[in-house]
């Protein structure tokens, strides 16, 4: 369901002083100023097995003044605070990119950002221990520019009230962008059959153009490459409110897979957003390796470091099924690799009325 944006508001917003508050709580107790947080490394992180998500294990690390390094991370946790709470206070908005530039305007150095690298991690060590996510926060990435096409019908709120949209009536060839923060949406109505997330634009094209949304009830998800936060949050909310299945259709190379991989599971980045990011239930429609060698698809050569990640995935958790194991190795042995658009080698249609149609049915999609 959509969220009531000032109740979002004031929620995050005092979330952010509770933290402010609980800094000066230690002081007047005589205490040592300090924050706690999971250990953000590759070895605390965990694969449920239970929900079929990556979250943090127990290991935790503290963010202490009792150093000259701690401190400084503590007083730049607070400068930060104290502009998001203005910012939410005024109902303003910011990128992330914006935040590490806004630092060289406050009035102690020492609370100034080194990188913006620095910045993007406090932000996350804020949302962890506020239970808050950056997009309640008001804070953006710059524009991923990721959309949708299809059969659905909603709500978007916006800073100049709200309108309601039909995703392939009201909007122009490229679809509907996805905002910054998918819970502002209402979804109101839809005769959507499936979701299909696909990787590269190119595709996406492809199947919008030949109507393949129309014929077969689909909205489209462009994923843009790595699918920013916003694209994997409206899947797990269109597939959880509307009850659809989801696919996700990409290149068939090992960096694909993990794309798959971060819609189905979720990312090491953003472990600690797993329920609220992953959809456990999404499939992998293609491109296979079967698929190379059954249509004998133009390939290019698998370089090393596709050789090094393809045998990294055959002992990822999130890929120890018979079905990855048996695409994986077989991808090892023909040593090759293919994308999307080497399906136009058996003409422009034959993904949307053949390949898509024939993978999807074997799948019980269709």
């Amino acid at each position: 369901m959509s969220t009531d944006r000032s109740d979002s508001d004031d929620s995050a917003r005092e979330r952010l002083i509770d933290l402010a508050a609980d800094f000066y709580d230690q002081f007047a107790a005589g205490q040592i100023p300090e924050m706690e947080l999971p250990t953000r490394t590759k070895s605390n992180i965990e694969y449920d097995e239970n929900s079929d998500v990556w979250v943090y294990g127990d290991r935790t690390s503290t963010r202490s003044a009792n150093s000259v390094r701690g401190a400084r991370k503590l007083l730049k946790a607070i400068y930060t605070i104290d502009f998001l709470a203005d910012q939410l206070g005024e109902d303003r908005s910011s990128t992330l990119r914006e935040l590490y530039y806004l630092s060289e305007s406050w009035d102690n150095e020492e609370a100034q950002f080194s990188d913006q690298d620095e910045s993007n991690q406090l932000v996350e060590d804020l949302e962890i221990v506020s239970e808050v996510t950056r997009e309640d926060f008001h804070m953006r990435p710059e524009e991923s520019g990721a959309t949708l096409m299809g059969p659905l019908y909603l709500r978007e709120q916006t800073r100049r009230g709200e309108r309601e949209i039909h995703c392939q009536k009201d909007v122009g060839e490229g679809g509907y962008q996805i905002p910054n923060n998918p819970d502002t949406i209402e979804f109101l109505d839809h005769d959507a059959e499936f979701i299909l997330c696909v990787e590269t634009g190119g595709m996406r094209d492809r199947l919008v153009e030949n109507g393949f949304d129309d014929d077969y009830g689909t909205i489209v998800v462009h994923l843009k490459g790595q699918p920013a936060r916003a694209t994997r949050r409206i899947t797990k909310r269109l597939h959880n409110e509307l009850d659809l299945p989801v696919v996700v259709f990409t290149d068939g190379d090992p960096w694909s897979y993990r794309i798959y991989g971060s819609v189905a599971y979720g990312s090491i980045k953003s472990a600690h957003l797993s329920d609220y990011l992953a959809t456990p239930e999404a499939q992998f429609v293609g491109i296979q390796p079967t698929d190379i060698v059954e249509y004998d698809l133009p390939t290019d050569p698998l370089a090393d470091s596709d050789i090094n990640a393809l045998e990294s995935e055959l002992s990822d958790p999130r890929f120890q099924t018979d079905y990855w194991r048996e695409q994986i190795e077989l991808q090892l042995d023909i040593g090759k690799k293919a994308e999307q658009q080497a399906l136009a080698s058996r003409g422009l249609d034959f993904v949307t009325d053949t390949y898509l149609p024939e993978r999807l049915t074997e799948m019980g999609v269709l």
